[in-house]
Protein backbone atom coordinates (compact mmCIF):
# COMPACT_ATOMS: atom_id res chain seq x y z
CA UNK A 1 0.00 0.00 0.00
CA UNK A 2 1.29 3.56 -1.22
CA UNK A 3 2.30 5.75 1.66
CA UNK A 4 -0.02 8.05 2.41
CA UNK A 5 2.25 10.78 3.32
CA UNK A 6 3.51 10.51 0.20
CA UNK A 7 0.38 12.35 -1.47
CA UNK A 8 1.68 16.09 -0.34
CA UNK A 9 4.44 17.69 0.04
CA UNK A 10 5.03 16.88 3.58
CA UNK A 11 6.08 13.06 2.85
CA UNK A 12 8.44 14.72 0.43
CA UNK A 13 12.18 14.19 1.07
CA UNK A 14 13.68 12.48 -1.60
CA UNK A 15 13.39 12.71 -5.63
CA UNK A 16 11.88 9.37 -6.02
CA UNK A 17 9.19 11.16 -3.19
CA UNK A 18 8.81 14.07 -5.14
CA UNK A 19 8.12 12.68 -8.89
CA UNK A 20 5.33 10.65 -6.91
CA UNK A 21 3.54 14.04 -5.88
CA UNK A 22 4.34 15.63 -9.51
CA UNK A 23 1.77 12.88 -10.74
CA UNK A 24 -0.59 12.74 -8.08
CA UNK A 25 -0.64 17.08 -9.18
CA UNK A 26 -0.70 16.56 -12.77
CA UNK A 27 1.22 19.25 -13.57
CA UNK A 28 1.13 18.26 -17.40
CA UNK A 29 4.57 18.06 -19.52
CA UNK A 30 5.05 21.96 -19.76
CA UNK A 31 7.40 22.98 -16.55
CA UNK A 32 9.70 25.66 -17.30
CA UNK A 33 12.48 26.18 -14.93
CA UNK A 34 14.23 30.19 -15.65
CA UNK A 35 17.31 31.32 -13.84
CA UNK A 36 20.09 33.61 -14.43
CA UNK A 37 22.85 30.49 -13.71
CA UNK A 38 22.64 27.14 -15.83
CA UNK A 39 22.25 23.72 -14.78
CA UNK A 40 25.35 22.62 -17.01
CA UNK A 41 28.27 24.83 -17.99
CA UNK A 42 30.22 23.82 -20.86
CA UNK A 43 33.66 24.82 -20.69
CA UNK A 44 36.67 24.46 -23.25
CA UNK A 45 39.92 22.23 -22.28
CA UNK A 46 43.32 21.11 -23.90
CA UNK A 47 41.17 17.54 -23.61
CA UNK A 48 38.46 19.15 -25.38
CA UNK A 49 35.04 19.92 -23.65
CA UNK A 50 34.04 19.50 -20.30
CA UNK A 51 30.64 19.95 -18.60
CA UNK A 52 30.08 20.95 -15.19
CA UNK A 53 27.65 20.88 -13.10
CA UNK A 54 27.58 23.28 -10.69
CA UNK A 55 26.99 22.36 -6.86
CA UNK A 56 23.68 22.49 -5.11
CA UNK A 57 20.63 21.40 -4.20
CA UNK A 58 18.76 23.67 -6.11
CA UNK A 59 20.26 22.41 -9.15
CA UNK A 60 19.24 19.15 -8.28
CA UNK A 61 15.79 19.52 -6.84
CA UNK A 62 14.64 21.56 -10.25
CA UNK A 63 16.06 18.88 -12.10
CA UNK A 64 14.38 16.09 -10.71
CA UNK A 65 11.16 18.71 -11.38
CA UNK A 66 12.07 18.42 -14.66
CA UNK A 67 13.40 15.10 -15.62
CA UNK A 68 10.32 13.07 -14.87
CA UNK A 69 8.10 15.92 -17.29
CA UNK A 70 10.83 16.41 -19.93
CA UNK A 71 10.39 20.09 -19.29
CA UNK A 72 12.80 22.72 -19.80
CA UNK A 73 15.34 24.72 -18.43
CA UNK A 74 16.41 28.50 -19.70
CA UNK A 75 19.42 30.23 -18.19
CA UNK A 76 22.35 32.49 -19.42
CA UNK A 77 25.05 30.56 -21.32
CA UNK A 78 28.00 31.62 -19.51
CA UNK A 79 30.56 28.40 -20.48
CA UNK A 80 33.68 28.98 -22.92
CA UNK A 81 31.96 25.98 -24.93
CA UNK A 82 28.61 26.74 -24.26
CA UNK A 83 27.73 27.98 -27.64
CA UNK A 84 29.44 24.55 -29.33
CA UNK A 85 27.84 22.54 -27.35
CA UNK A 86 23.97 24.35 -28.55
CA UNK A 87 21.87 24.48 -32.18
CA UNK A 88 21.00 27.20 -33.49
CA UNK A 89 18.40 28.04 -31.41
CA UNK A 90 20.16 27.97 -28.17
CA UNK A 91 19.43 24.31 -27.53
CA UNK A 92 22.14 22.31 -26.03
CA UNK A 93 22.40 18.85 -27.81
CA UNK A 94 21.20 16.06 -26.56
CA UNK A 95 24.30 14.16 -26.12
CA UNK A 96 26.03 16.97 -23.85
CA UNK A 97 22.98 17.00 -21.52
CA UNK A 98 22.37 14.05 -19.47
CA UNK A 99 19.03 13.90 -18.39
CA UNK A 100 15.76 14.01 -20.26
CA UNK A 101 14.94 17.89 -19.95
CA UNK A 102 15.91 20.62 -22.66
CA UNK A 103 18.20 23.56 -21.86
CA UNK A 104 17.97 26.64 -23.89
CA UNK A 105 20.32 29.08 -23.00
CA UNK A 106 19.96 32.87 -23.78
CA UNK A 107 23.25 34.47 -25.42
CA UNK A 108 24.28 37.86 -23.23
CA UNK A 109 26.55 40.46 -25.00
CA UNK A 110 29.15 41.79 -22.42
CA UNK A 111 27.75 45.14 -22.13
CA UNK A 112 24.54 43.23 -21.10
CA UNK A 113 25.87 41.52 -18.01
CA UNK A 114 27.39 44.50 -17.03
CA UNK A 115 24.11 46.46 -17.07
CA UNK A 116 21.65 43.85 -15.88
CA UNK A 117 23.74 41.57 -13.45
CA UNK A 118 26.65 42.98 -12.36
CA UNK A 119 25.03 46.57 -12.43
CA UNK A 120 21.12 46.50 -11.34
CA UNK A 121 21.07 42.82 -9.72
CA UNK A 122 24.05 42.65 -7.50
CA UNK A 123 25.14 46.63 -7.79
CA UNK A 124 21.72 47.80 -6.91
CA UNK A 125 19.50 45.04 -5.41
CA UNK A 126 21.85 42.89 -3.68
CA UNK A 127 23.16 45.83 -1.70
CA UNK A 128 20.13 47.19 -1.27
CA UNK A 129 18.11 43.49 0.17
CA UNK A 130 21.33 42.59 2.23
CA UNK A 131 21.65 46.15 4.65
CA UNK A 132 25.37 45.10 4.77
CA UNK A 133 26.85 49.10 4.99
CA UNK A 134 27.37 48.75 1.12
CA UNK A 135 25.32 51.46 -1.10
CA UNK A 136 23.35 50.59 -3.78
CA UNK A 137 24.63 51.69 -7.26
CA UNK A 138 21.31 52.46 -8.61
CA UNK A 139 21.49 53.83 -12.15
CA UNK A 140 19.23 54.26 -15.37
CA UNK A 141 20.96 52.51 -17.53
CA UNK A 142 21.38 49.78 -15.53
CA UNK A 143 17.54 49.17 -15.16
CA UNK A 144 17.07 50.42 -18.47
CA UNK A 145 19.37 46.84 -19.30
CA UNK A 146 18.04 44.75 -16.31
CA UNK A 147 14.18 45.39 -18.07
CA UNK A 148 15.18 44.51 -21.47
CA UNK A 149 17.18 41.20 -20.27
CA UNK A 150 14.16 40.12 -18.43
CA UNK A 151 11.90 40.21 -21.41
CA UNK A 152 14.77 38.91 -23.55
CA UNK A 153 14.01 35.79 -20.95
CA UNK A 154 10.46 36.44 -20.57
CA UNK A 155 10.14 35.73 -24.53
CA UNK A 156 12.30 32.63 -24.48
CA UNK A 157 9.54 31.07 -21.83
CA UNK A 158 6.58 31.85 -24.08
CA UNK A 159 8.65 30.18 -27.26
CA UNK A 160 9.21 27.22 -25.42
CA UNK A 161 5.87 26.71 -23.76
CA UNK A 162 4.12 24.03 -25.25
CA UNK A 163 0.58 24.69 -23.90
CA UNK A 164 -1.34 27.97 -23.39
CA UNK A 165 -0.61 26.56 -19.14
CA UNK A 166 2.97 25.82 -18.75
CA UNK A 167 4.20 25.47 -15.54
CA UNK A 168 6.82 27.92 -14.92
CA UNK A 169 9.27 28.47 -12.22
CA UNK A 170 11.32 31.71 -11.99
CA UNK A 171 14.35 32.09 -9.84
CA UNK A 172 15.47 35.09 -7.84
CA UNK A 173 16.04 38.75 -8.11
CA UNK A 174 17.82 38.76 -10.91
CA UNK A 175 14.37 38.04 -13.07
CA UNK A 176 12.14 39.88 -11.16
CA UNK A 177 9.99 41.31 -14.06
CA UNK A 178 9.86 38.16 -15.91
CA UNK A 179 6.27 37.08 -14.07
CA UNK A 180 4.42 40.03 -15.41
CA UNK A 181 5.90 39.50 -18.84
CA UNK A 182 4.97 36.10 -19.14
CA UNK A 183 1.56 36.36 -17.70
CA UNK A 184 0.68 39.40 -20.45
CA UNK A 185 1.20 36.61 -22.94
CA UNK A 186 0.38 33.69 -21.11
CA UNK A 187 -2.43 34.63 -19.14
CA UNK A 188 -3.25 31.10 -17.77
CA UNK A 189 0.57 30.75 -16.97
CA UNK A 190 0.82 28.99 -13.50
CA UNK A 191 4.28 31.11 -12.42
CA UNK A 192 5.96 30.17 -8.97
CA UNK A 193 8.55 32.82 -8.31
CA UNK A 194 11.74 32.61 -5.72
CA UNK A 195 13.32 34.78 -4.35
CA UNK A 196 16.45 33.64 -2.40
CA UNK A 197 18.01 36.60 -0.55
CA UNK A 198 16.76 38.70 2.11
CA UNK A 199 13.24 41.10 1.00
CA UNK A 200 13.96 44.90 1.87
CA UNK A 201 11.83 46.43 4.34
CA UNK A 202 9.44 48.79 3.09
CA UNK A 203 11.22 51.98 3.75
CA UNK A 204 14.79 50.56 2.39
CA UNK A 205 12.73 49.74 -1.01
CA UNK A 206 11.78 52.97 -1.27
CA UNK A 207 14.81 54.04 -2.45
CA UNK A 208 14.85 52.42 -4.93
CA UNK A 209 13.23 54.15 -7.82
CA UNK A 210 11.72 51.44 -9.62
CA UNK A 211 9.96 49.58 -6.59
CA UNK A 212 6.75 50.31 -8.36
CA UNK A 213 7.22 48.31 -11.73
CA UNK A 214 9.59 45.40 -9.50
CA UNK A 215 6.85 44.85 -7.43
CA UNK A 216 4.01 44.37 -9.94
CA UNK A 217 6.36 42.22 -12.09
CA UNK A 218 6.99 40.24 -8.95
CA UNK A 219 3.10 40.09 -7.76
CA UNK A 220 1.67 38.90 -11.11
CA UNK A 221 3.43 35.43 -9.80
CA UNK A 222 0.57 32.37 -8.99
CA UNK A 223 2.69 32.03 -5.55
CA UNK A 224 6.07 34.27 -4.61
CA UNK A 225 7.77 32.79 -2.09
CA UNK A 226 10.31 33.50 0.29
CA UNK A 227 12.75 32.50 2.50
CA UNK A 228 11.34 33.30 6.37
CA UNK A 229 8.42 34.45 8.02
CA UNK A 230 10.43 38.00 8.58
CA UNK A 231 10.80 38.01 4.49
CA UNK A 232 7.21 37.44 4.11
CA UNK A 233 6.21 40.25 6.84
CA UNK A 234 8.56 42.92 4.71
CA UNK A 235 6.91 42.11 1.46
CA UNK A 236 3.52 41.92 2.66
CA UNK A 237 4.72 45.20 4.07
CA UNK A 238 5.91 46.10 1.05
CA UNK A 239 2.58 44.94 -0.86
CA UNK A 240 0.38 47.17 1.55
CA UNK A 241 0.76 50.28 -0.94
CA UNK A 242 0.20 48.55 -3.95
CA UNK A 243 -3.08 49.11 -6.06
CA UNK A 244 -2.82 45.12 -6.75
CA UNK A 245 -5.79 44.17 -8.88
CA UNK A 246 -7.99 40.67 -7.30
CA UNK A 247 -6.33 37.51 -7.35
CA UNK A 248 -2.69 38.63 -7.06
CA UNK A 249 0.23 36.51 -5.85
CA UNK A 250 0.12 33.55 -2.86
CA UNK A 251 3.02 35.05 -0.82
CA UNK A 252 4.65 32.18 1.37
CA UNK A 253 7.60 31.33 3.41
CA UNK A 254 9.24 28.24 2.15
CA UNK A 255 12.57 28.07 3.71
CA UNK A 256 15.25 26.35 0.85
CA UNK A 257 17.16 23.37 2.00
CA UNK A 258 19.92 20.72 0.62
CA UNK A 259 19.34 17.15 -0.71
CA UNK A 260 20.36 15.02 2.09
CA UNK A 261 23.66 13.36 1.50
CA UNK A 262 24.33 10.11 1.59
CA UNK A 263 25.99 8.95 5.01
CA UNK A 264 29.63 8.35 5.63
CA UNK A 265 29.90 7.89 9.55
CA UNK A 266 32.91 6.15 8.76
CA UNK A 267 34.89 9.31 6.27
CA UNK A 268 35.56 11.40 9.32
CA UNK A 269 39.14 9.96 9.82
CA UNK A 270 40.02 10.36 6.72
CA UNK A 271 38.80 14.25 5.61
CA UNK A 272 41.19 14.83 8.74
CA UNK A 273 44.05 13.73 7.36
CA UNK A 274 43.35 15.14 3.50
CA UNK A 275 42.53 18.47 5.01
CA UNK A 276 45.37 18.85 7.28
CA UNK A 277 48.19 17.38 4.56
CA UNK A 278 46.58 19.58 2.26
CA UNK A 279 46.30 22.98 4.16
CA UNK A 280 49.82 21.90 6.32
CA UNK A 281 47.75 22.06 9.62
CA UNK A 282 50.02 20.43 11.99
CA UNK A 283 49.23 17.35 14.56
CA UNK A 284 47.16 18.40 17.51
CA UNK A 285 45.88 21.83 16.11
CA UNK A 286 41.77 22.35 16.33
CA UNK A 287 40.01 23.78 13.38
CA UNK A 288 37.34 26.41 12.94
CA UNK A 289 36.16 26.51 9.42
CA UNK A 290 34.77 29.19 7.08
CA UNK A 291 33.25 28.65 3.94
CA UNK A 292 31.80 31.33 1.76
CA UNK A 293 32.11 33.28 -1.20
CA UNK A 294 34.11 36.40 -0.70
CA UNK A 295 30.86 38.56 -0.05
CA UNK A 296 30.94 41.51 2.06
CA UNK A 297 27.78 40.43 3.38
CA UNK A 298 29.07 36.81 4.84
CA UNK A 299 31.01 38.25 7.94
CA UNK A 300 34.42 36.96 6.91
CA UNK A 301 36.14 40.32 8.19
CA UNK A 302 34.12 40.66 11.78
CA UNK A 303 35.01 36.46 12.11
CA UNK A 304 38.77 36.97 11.27
CA UNK A 305 38.49 40.24 13.97
CA UNK A 306 37.14 38.05 16.62
CA UNK A 307 39.45 35.09 16.46
CA UNK A 308 42.01 37.57 16.53
CA UNK A 309 40.53 38.53 19.81
CA UNK A 310 40.32 35.57 21.01
CA UNK A 311 43.29 34.88 20.17
CA UNK A 312 44.93 38.31 21.96
CA UNK A 313 42.89 36.76 25.03
CA UNK A 314 43.59 33.45 25.12
CA UNK A 315 47.31 33.29 24.50
CA UNK A 316 48.09 29.51 25.64
CA UNK A 317 45.89 28.77 22.29
CA UNK A 318 47.55 30.18 19.88
CA UNK A 319 49.35 27.24 18.29
CA UNK A 320 46.46 25.02 19.29
CA UNK A 321 43.40 26.14 16.84
CA UNK A 322 43.61 27.35 13.48
CA UNK A 323 40.49 29.06 11.36
CA UNK A 324 40.74 27.81 7.81
CA UNK A 325 38.69 30.25 5.92
CA UNK A 326 37.69 29.03 2.38
CA UNK A 327 36.70 32.42 0.12
CA UNK A 328 35.80 31.19 -3.38
CA UNK A 329 36.26 34.74 -5.42
CA UNK A 330 33.38 37.12 -5.72
CA UNK A 331 32.20 39.46 -7.55
CA UNK A 332 34.98 41.14 -9.23
CA UNK A 333 33.73 43.38 -11.17
CA UNK A 334 32.41 45.53 -8.84
CA UNK A 335 34.60 47.73 -6.03
CA UNK A 336 33.26 46.42 -3.08
CA UNK A 337 34.11 42.75 -3.92
CA UNK A 338 37.84 44.15 -4.54
CA UNK A 339 37.85 46.14 -1.51
CA UNK A 340 36.64 43.34 0.73
CA UNK A 341 39.58 41.07 -1.10
CA UNK A 342 42.17 43.50 0.14
CA UNK A 343 41.04 43.92 3.65
CA UNK A 344 40.35 39.92 4.16
CA UNK A 345 44.08 39.27 2.70
CA UNK A 346 45.72 42.31 4.91
CA UNK A 347 43.92 40.84 8.19
CA UNK A 348 44.74 37.44 7.80
CA UNK A 349 48.39 38.49 6.95
CA UNK A 350 48.30 40.82 10.00
CA UNK A 351 46.98 38.15 12.50
CA UNK A 352 49.66 35.49 10.92
CA UNK A 353 52.18 37.76 11.75
CA UNK A 354 50.92 38.30 15.15
CA UNK A 355 50.29 35.09 16.24
CA UNK A 356 52.25 32.66 13.69
CA UNK A 357 55.12 30.99 14.57
CA UNK A 358 57.27 28.64 13.07
CA UNK A 359 55.24 25.29 10.98
CA UNK A 360 52.33 27.03 12.20
CA UNK A 361 49.76 29.99 10.81
CA UNK A 362 46.44 30.67 12.41
CA UNK A 363 44.99 31.92 9.50
CA UNK A 364 44.26 29.34 6.23
CA UNK A 365 42.93 31.77 3.97
CA UNK A 366 41.95 29.59 0.77
CA UNK A 367 40.76 31.99 -2.06
CA UNK A 368 40.57 29.46 -4.83
CA UNK A 369 37.43 26.96 -5.11
CA UNK A 370 37.05 23.39 -3.61
CA UNK A 371 35.01 20.66 -4.99
CA UNK A 372 32.03 19.17 -3.40
CA UNK A 373 33.71 16.84 -2.71
CA UNK A 374 36.70 19.19 -0.84
CA UNK A 375 34.48 21.45 0.88
CA UNK A 376 32.85 18.00 2.62
CA UNK A 377 35.82 17.15 3.51
CA UNK A 378 36.53 20.60 5.50
CA UNK A 379 32.92 20.08 7.17
CA UNK A 380 33.78 16.65 8.36
CA UNK A 381 37.28 17.97 9.93
CA UNK A 382 36.63 21.28 11.04
CA UNK A 383 35.15 21.28 15.38
CA UNK A 384 33.40 24.43 14.55
CA UNK A 385 31.96 25.72 11.59
CA UNK A 386 31.44 29.51 11.87
CA UNK A 387 28.37 30.77 9.63
CA UNK A 388 28.63 34.97 10.42
CA UNK A 389 26.49 36.29 7.79
CA UNK A 390 25.42 39.79 8.18
CA UNK A 391 22.51 39.34 6.40
CA UNK A 392 21.34 36.00 4.21
CA UNK A 393 18.38 34.63 2.77
CA UNK A 394 19.31 31.18 4.21
CA UNK A 395 22.67 30.70 4.09
CA UNK A 396 22.93 26.57 2.75
CA UNK A 397 26.38 26.02 4.45
CA UNK A 398 24.98 26.06 8.24
CA UNK A 399 22.78 22.89 6.65
CA UNK A 400 25.75 21.03 4.42
CA UNK A 401 27.64 21.33 7.29
CA UNK A 402 25.51 19.67 9.95
CA UNK A 403 24.15 17.40 6.89
CA UNK A 404 27.86 16.34 6.77
CA UNK A 405 28.96 15.34 9.83
CA UNK A 406 27.09 11.64 10.72
CA UNK A 407 29.73 11.60 13.41
CA UNK A 408 27.84 13.85 15.64
CA UNK A 409 30.42 16.30 16.39
CA UNK A 410 31.01 19.97 16.10
CA UNK A 411 29.97 22.82 16.70
CA UNK A 412 28.09 25.47 14.47
CA UNK A 413 28.06 28.94 15.36
CA UNK A 414 25.23 30.79 13.22
CA UNK A 415 24.32 34.42 12.83
CA UNK A 416 20.81 34.93 14.15
CA UNK A 417 20.67 37.28 10.38
CA UNK A 418 20.76 33.97 8.68
CA UNK A 419 17.45 32.66 7.47
CA UNK A 420 18.78 28.95 8.72
CA UNK A 421 18.83 30.48 12.39
CA UNK A 422 14.94 29.94 12.75
CA UNK A 423 15.32 26.21 12.04
CA UNK A 424 18.85 25.24 13.58
CA UNK A 425 17.48 26.60 17.27
CA UNK A 426 20.53 24.25 18.46
CA UNK A 427 23.52 26.18 17.12
CA UNK A 428 25.34 28.55 18.83
CA UNK A 429 23.71 31.74 17.88
CA UNK A 430 25.38 34.69 17.12
CA UNK A 431 25.08 38.76 16.33
CA UNK A 432 28.31 39.00 14.32
CA UNK A 433 28.91 42.74 14.45
CA UNK A 434 29.06 41.96 18.32
CA UNK A 435 33.07 41.01 18.21
CA UNK A 436 33.22 40.34 21.87
CA UNK A 437 30.44 37.78 21.69
CA UNK A 438 31.39 36.31 18.57
CA UNK A 439 35.20 35.96 20.38
CA UNK A 440 33.34 34.30 23.14
CA UNK A 441 30.99 31.98 21.45
CA UNK A 442 34.39 30.82 19.59
CA UNK A 443 35.66 30.07 22.77
CA UNK A 444 32.27 27.80 23.67
CA UNK A 445 32.54 26.14 20.46
CA UNK A 446 35.81 24.68 21.03
CA UNK A 447 35.30 23.72 25.11
CA UNK A 448 31.87 22.06 24.49
CA UNK A 449 31.54 18.68 25.76
CA UNK A 450 31.22 15.35 23.30
CA UNK A 451 27.65 14.55 24.78
CA UNK A 452 26.63 18.19 24.32
CA UNK A 453 27.90 18.39 20.49
CA UNK A 454 26.54 15.13 19.99
CA UNK A 455 22.85 16.07 21.05
CA UNK A 456 22.74 19.42 19.77
CA UNK A 457 24.08 17.58 16.24
CA UNK A 458 21.62 15.29 16.47
CA UNK A 459 18.86 17.60 16.81
CA UNK A 460 19.74 19.96 13.81
CA UNK A 461 20.27 16.41 11.86
CA UNK A 462 16.71 15.77 12.12
CA UNK A 463 15.36 18.79 10.80
CA UNK A 464 17.82 19.31 7.76
CA UNK A 465 16.80 15.13 6.91
CA UNK A 466 13.42 16.12 6.86
CA UNK A 467 12.83 19.18 5.34
CA UNK A 468 15.08 18.88 2.39
CA UNK A 469 15.14 20.99 -1.11
CA UNK A 470 13.16 18.32 -2.67
CA UNK A 471 9.81 19.35 -0.22
CA UNK A 472 10.63 23.34 -0.62
CA UNK A 473 10.10 22.32 -4.38
CA UNK A 474 7.34 20.18 -3.83
CA UNK A 475 5.64 22.42 -1.52
CA UNK A 476 6.05 25.25 -4.04
CA UNK A 477 4.50 23.31 -6.90
CA UNK A 478 1.54 21.68 -4.12
CA UNK A 479 0.57 25.51 -3.71
CA UNK A 480 0.92 27.12 -6.84
CA UNK A 481 -1.64 23.96 -8.34
CA UNK A 482 -4.00 24.34 -5.85
CA UNK A 483 -4.12 28.47 -6.53
CA UNK A 484 -4.60 28.51 -10.04
CA UNK A 485 -7.48 25.48 -9.51
CA UNK A 486 -8.91 28.32 -7.24
CA UNK A 487 -8.76 31.15 -10.00
CA UNK A 488 -11.21 30.72 -13.23
CA UNK A 489 -8.72 31.06 -16.46
CA UNK A 490 -7.52 34.14 -17.65
CA UNK A 491 -8.95 35.96 -14.04
CA UNK A 492 -5.43 36.32 -13.36
CA UNK A 493 -4.38 38.57 -16.21
CA UNK A 494 -7.47 40.88 -15.12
Amino acid sequence: MADPMLSNAAGVRNAADLARLLARLDCGEDIIVVSNRAPWIHRATPDGIVGERPAGGLVTALEAVLAGQGGCWIAHGSGSADRATCDARGHVLAHHLPGSYRLRRLWLSDAEVAGYYDGLANGALWPLCHRAGVEPRLREADWACYRRVNQRFADAVVAEARSERPVVLVQDYHLALVPAMVRARLPDAVILTFWHIPFPEARTLARFPWRAELMRGLLASTVLGVQTAGDLARLDAARAGMNEPPGGAVARAYPISIAWPVQEPDAVAAAHTRIRNRFKVAPGVRLLLGVDRMDYTKGIVERLRAFALFLQQNPDQAGRVALLQVAAPGRTALAPYRRLDRTVRVLAGRINRRFGRAGYLPVLLHTGGLDAAGVADCYRACDACLVTSLQDGMNLVAKEFVAARADLRGVLVLSRWAGASAELAQALPVDPRDIAALSEAIGAALAMPPGEQGARMAAMRAVVREHTVFRWAARLLEDGMAAQAAVPATAVAA
